[in-house]
């Protein structure tokens, strides 16, 4: 669904954004009849959409009988959907063999590798992804972070949209230091990087956060690139630091000369009116 904004502008692209759908083996399991919804959701939303993009911890374990339930999911709903790309979660390799679990990542998902690249309608759709099995943070080698900051440099009149599971340290909600679910291990080297781009838009997930919370989006001024937490698709986690029972997830349209990302609740089937954000953008975009 897209916003005709005064004077009847289109947006000049859309897609969305879903995270931390944590299927599990159970058909009846509540994660897995929440990304049935959310999918639902955006087969009757999201017309016209450029594509839906995915932010980690596609499965609770990385199984290949909960991958089967990510495609059976799917094909209820993928005739209504655009093209879906993913990024790489811990919960997708962090609890087992690690190169195992990324080839069972990348050959069920259809991903190339921990980290890719997209031009989608005319801007650059970045995805990076840990390079190690850990637990919870993200290891991001030397050379993903020299390609990382190629790929930024490409086009520097534009926003860019950048697409990572862990969120780094003290930016948006549920990454207090504190709270413990941040989760770079390069977050210096990273932070210097997107301090050369601030068209960057950087979403992340992992946390769960609900997007009521105020520190959902993390501006960055011109300074760095802007940063939002997607909360999660599964259930959502709250500034009580208690779980609490939800699915919610972006969508995005993007104009010549801002963005908006729209929260949504996928569980009532409703827009999260404290969850809307407007980034204004500088320079000539492409339409």
């Amino acid at each position: 669904m897209s916003t005709n904004l005064p004077g009847g502008q289109q947006p000049l692209l859309t897609f969305q954004i879903i995270t931390d759908t944590h299927v599990t083996a159970d058909p009846s399991h509540e994660y897995n009849q929440n990304f049935g919804r959310a999918l639902q959701d955006l087969a009757d939303h999201a017309q016209g959409s450029s594509g839906i993009m995915h932010i980690g911890d596609i499965t609770d374990h990385g199984f290949g009988e909960e991958y089967d339930e990510v495609h059976r999911i799917l094909k209820l709903h993928q005739a209504a959907l655009p093209e879906i790309r993913y990024t790489l979660g811990n919960h997708d390799v962090g609890l087992g063999h690690w190169e195992s679990r990324l080839a069972m990542y990348t050959s069920r998902m259809g991903m190339p590798g921990p980290y890719h690249d997209h031009w989608i309608g005319g801007y650059h759709f970045i995805f990076m992804g840990t390079e190690e099995g850990l637990p919870t943070f993200c290891n991001l080698s030397d050379e993903q972070l020299r390609w990382l900051d190629r790929k930024l440099g490409e086009k520097l009149d534009q926003p860019v949209f950048l697409f990572l599971h862990q969120p780094l340290k003290d930016t948006v909600a549920g990454s207090l230091e504190s709270q413990e679910w941040y989760g770079v291990t390069q977050d210096k080297e990273l932070r210097s990087i997107l301090s050369k781009y601030p068209q960057t838009l950087l979403f992340t997930g992992h946390t769960h956060w609900e997007l009521e919370v105020d520190n959902t989006m993390y501006p960055g001024n011109g300074e760095t690139a802007t940063m939002f937490n997607n909360a999660s698709v599964a259930y959502l986690w709250t500034n009580a630091d208690e779980h609490k029972n939800g699915s919610q997830g972006f969508y995005v349209e993007v104009y010549p000369d801002k963005v908006l990302v729209k929260g949504r609740d996928f569980t009532t089937g409703s827009w999260i009116e404290s969850a809307q954000y407007e980034v204004v953008t500088s320079g000539k975009v492409l339409g």
